[in-house]
């Protein structure tokens, strides 16, 4: 079962890269960019995290980003993370422009240690960057044992439902619960798909499913093409069609107003790109700790007594198994760190011209 996702044979057009040399390249670029040290090591972990979960539309191909905003002056390397307002379980953080996910990562550890003392910690972030995957953060407050829960405004992409205009974010959602096993880890966009998914297709030159988009005209499109010049993505549950959505429509906005109105920063259509000086993203998170409402071990039992009771249900003949949130994702995850990262081969070319471009050692790949 754990190979179902990924055997030992890829794709020809993909190249196995070990987890910690991925990791290395990452820190290499970041830090001959200016980048401190450790903060380029906080980038790589969440970048790699997305790869080796098979998250490829926000993993090392999202590098190019990151080194665009760098180059442009988009991203500040020495931000004054502060804290602007707090109270005993809550904290208002002014990012400084910096990398998001080190601003995500302090924000996140903060929420944390409010948890440990208050019983919940939450922690408005405004005038951010792109932070990476959402689950990354809601994940850390497994590791302490606490419920995380994680989400970030972003650059319009996404037609409100009847709309077909770029007029909200992608706005991703995370929560992650912990278990007597694997966590239960929920990491979402709120469009169909994030834009990501879309940027994997185009380089790949291949069609985009049915459903996941419009053109400038606002008509269902499998042209990646028509999508990025002029299109936009649906919400989630759409499928298609465009006065549907709304749900997912409704989702994107709870989180710009968590997110970008709470935190004092912007929403919507204000957003900018992470290469684009002031992008103004504005994340929001939490931290539950278990032990104030429950003992941990009655709340990790009564977890996995739930996802015990899903899983045996009864289930359609044409499927193998239930899935859990997360499970997917953690047993590609294991096979990865044992096989190496496959990585598509036209991703490794760009990073290798990163690479000349900076001045650092390129990816040392096998075959």
């Amino acid at each position: 079962m754990r190979d179902m996702f990924e055997k030992g044979n890829i794709d020809e057009n993909y190249i196995r890269v070990p987890k910690d040399e991925l990791f290395s390249f990452i820190v290499r670029v970041l830090t001959k960019l200016g980048v401190p040290n450790a903060d380029a090591e906080i980038v790589a972990d969440n970048l790699v995290m997305a790869d080796l979960r098979g998250i490829e539309s926000h993993g090392v191909q999202r590098l190019k980003r990151y080194v665009d905003g760098i180059l442009n002056e988009g991203i500040n390397l020495h931000p004054d993370i502060r804290i602007v307002k707090e109270g005993p379980a809550y904290a208002l953080i002014d990012g400084d422009e910096g990398m998001g996910q080190v601003v995500g990562y302090r924000a996140m550890k903060l929420a944390i240690e409010k948890a440990k003392e208050s019983g919940v910690g939450i922690v408005a972030v405004r005038n951010s960057n792109h932070y990476g995957i959402a689950g990354y953060y809601a994940l850390m407050a497994v590791e302490e044992d606490m419920i995380g829960i994680s989400m970030t405004n972003s650059r319009p992409l996404v037609a409100p439902t009847s709309g077909i205009e770029r007029f909200i974010g992608t706005n991703p959602i995370a929560l992650a619960v912990p278990t007597k096993d694997k966590p239960f880890l929920l990491d979402m966009a709120t469009s169909v798909v994030p834009i990501g998914k879309l940027e994997v297709y185009r380089r790949k030159g291949k069609p985009i499913p049915e459903g996941w988009a419009i053109d400038a005209e606002g008509n269902i499109t499998t042209d990646v093409e028509r999508v990025f010049n002029g299109g936009a993505l649906l919400p989630l549950g759409g499928f298609g069609e465009l006065f549907a959505g709304h749900k997912g429509y409704g989702l994107s906005l709870m989180v710009d107003i968590l997110a970008g109105i709470l935190s004092g920063g912007t929403w919507s259509k204000h957003v900018k790109n992470t290469s684009e000086k002031r992008s103004d993203v504005g994340h929001f998170f939490m931290a539950i700790n278990t032990e104030a409402f429950l003992p941990l071990d009655e709340f990790k039992e009564r977890m996995s007594e739930m996802i015990r009771e899903i899983k045996s249900s009864k289930k359609h003949p044409d499927f193998e198994k239930i899935w859990i949130h997360g499970e997917k994702g953690f047993l590609t995850q294991e096979t990865r760190l044992k096989l190496g990262i496959p990585i598509y081969r036209k991703v490794v070319d760009e990073l290798n011209q990163i690479a000349e471009i900076v001045g650092v050692e390129k990816l040392r790949v096998g075959e």
